[in-house]
C-alpha cells in the first residue's frame, strides 16, 4: 500500500526534475491546480522519474531502457523523463491516440508502436514486448513507484476540504488520496462512458468496463489500477460521474474564461464541481494540456448535463 511517507520519498528523488506546478484561486473558495504546466503536458512525468529513478538506485534499470504501453499522456511522461535521463525509451499506442500526441512522442525520441484500438491492447503488446527486450515495463498508473511519483501533486495543493481529481486508471486520484486522504475529502470524477473507478467501487473490486468517452485518450482505461481501489477504499475516496456534454462545456469554459488550453480529460474533473454538495473549499486538479488547440474553437457549447 502506497502511503504518505512514499510520496514524501517520491518528492525527495524526483524534486529537481520536475515542476512545481501553481495554484491559484479563481474565486474565494475555488482554486485551481495548474499541473497542466507540468513538463510532457501532464503529471504523468512525476511517475515516470519515479519508477525510473528508483530502478536505478536500486541498480535494476537495464540497457534496453524502458517501455510502456499509453493512450498518450503517461507515454509523454516517460518519453520525456527517459530524454532528460539517457535512457533508451519505446512505446505502445492505440491506433487512435491523437496525432499531437505521437508526433510528440518522436519528438522526444521515443520509439513509437501503435497496436489496437485501446489502451488494454497496446499494453498487452507492450508485455510481450518487454518480455522480448528485458526493458523495464513501466505502467501506466498501476505501480507503487508511479503512483507515490503522482502523489507529489498532493504535497503542492493549497489548504483545502475537497479535492477534484479525473481519473483514468486512477494512478493520479490514488497517489493525491495518500498524500492528503487524512485531510481532505477527494472525490474523483470520470466520463459516464469510462466509469472504471466508480465501477470497481460498486463492485468491490476492479472490474473491466467499456470506454466510449471524449476523454477516452486520456481516460481511457478499462480496468481500475488495484492500488487505486484500495487507496479509494482505504481514503474514502467520494466518486461522481459526468456526461461527454458536461466535459466538453468545461473545457470550452476554461479556454474562454480563463484561457486555459486543457484536454478533455483534464476539463472532466472542473466538471464535476456541479455534482458537490457541502464542498467548502474546493481545489479542482487541472492534469493535461495535451490537445489539439484548434479544437477549441471548433467543438461547439453543450449544455452541461
Amino acid at each position: 500500500m502506497v502511503n504518505r511517507d512514499d510520496v514524501e520519498v517520491a518528492a525527495r528523488r524526483i524534486g529537481s526534475y520536475v515542476r512545481r506546478t501553481p495554484s491559484y484561486e479563481v474565486r474565494p473558495g475555488l482554486w485551481f491546480k495548474l499541473e497542466l504546466l507540468q513538463h510532457s503536458g501532464s503529471f504523468k512525468a512525476r511517475g515516470a522519474f519515479n519508477r525510473i529513478l528508483a530502478a536505478r538506485e536500486e541498480g535494476t534499470l537495464p540497457e534496453s531502457g524502458v517501455l510502456v504501453a499509453s493512450g498518450g499522456n503517461a507515454g509523454l511522461g516517460v518519453a520525456f523523463a527517459a530524454a532528460a535521463l539517457g535512457v533508451p525509451a519505446e512505446v505502445f499506442v492505440p491506433v487512435t491516440a491523437p496525432a499531437p500526441k505521437v508526433a510528440r512522442l518522436r519528438e522526444l525520441g521515443a520509439r513509437v508502436r501503435a497496436h489496437g484500438r485501446e489502451y488494454a491492447e497496446a499494453y498487452a503488446a507492450s508485455q510481450l514486448r518487454a518480455a522480448e527486450t528485458g526493458a523495464l515495463l513501466v505502467h501506466a498508473y498501476d505501480q507503487p513507484e508511479i503512483v507515490a511519483g503522482q502523489g507529489t501533486v498532493g504535497l503542492e495543493l493549497p489548504a483545502a476540504d475537497t479535492v477534484l481529481v479525473a481519473v483514468g486508471g486512477g494512478g493520479l486520484v490514488a497517489g493525491i488520496a495518500a498524500a492528503v486522504g487524512d485531510r481532505a475529502r477527494v472525490v474523483a470524477v470520470e466520463p459516464e462512458g469510462a466509469p472504471t473507478l466508480h465501477a470497481a467501487l460498486a463492485a468491490g473490486a476492479p472490474v473491466d468496463v467499456a470506454v466510449a468517452s471524449v476523454a477516452g485518450d486520456s481516460l481511457g482505461a478499462r480496468r481500475a489500477g488495484t492500488i487505486a481501489f484500495d487507496l479509494a477504499v482505504r481514503h474514502h475516496v467520494g466518486s461522481v460521474l459526468v456526461s461527454d456534454a458536461a466535459i466538453v462545456e468545461a473545457r470550452r469554459r476554461l479556454w474562454h474564461e480563463h484561457r486555459l488550453a486543457v484536454e478533455h480529460g483534464a476539463a472532466t474533473a472542473l466538471a464535476g464541481l456541479d455534482r458537490l454538495d457541502g464542498a467548502g473549499t474546493v481545489v479542482v486538479v487541472l492534469c493535461g494540456a495535451n490537445t489539439d488547440p484548434a479544437t477549441l474553437y471548433a467543438e461547439p457549447a453543450h449544455a452541461a448535463g
